[in-house]
């Protein structure tokens, strides 16, 4: 192999490996970059997901304060209609303790 030989392999050698890694630059770029459009929606898909756990949060705190408000009334609701049970028994008894008055009343004349 002369001078100008080895001169000329030795450039297409350089030529093919300057080539090969432009191509492999290019390919890795190509796979791995995010445009200047795809930022700017990723930022406003961000922003809607923060908006959206903010308005979850807001809900989840109000479906608490409601669900504690509606505990209440029914405890509320179950110790008034244990006091009307209640009433409602004794107004029974004394009920049967005036029938019982008014028949032996009766049976007495």
């Amino acid at each position: 192999m002369n001078r100008q030989e080895f001169i000329t392999a030795t450039a297409v050698i350089l030529l093919l490996a300057f080539a090969l890694g432009w191509f492999t630059y290019w390919l890795l770029h190509r796979f791995t970059r995010v445009a200047g459009g795809d930022v700017a929606e990723m930022d406003n898909l961000a922003q809607a997901l923060h908006e959206a756990e903010e308005a979850r949060d807001h809900a989840l705190i109000y479906l608490e304060e409601r669900e504690a408000e509606l505990m209440n009334q029914i405890a509320q609701t179950e110790a008034e209609l244990r006091a009307a049970m209640e009433g409602l028994r004794d107004a029974r008894h004394e009920a049967e303790e005036m029938r019982a008055y008014i028949e032996r009343m009766h049976a007495a004349n």
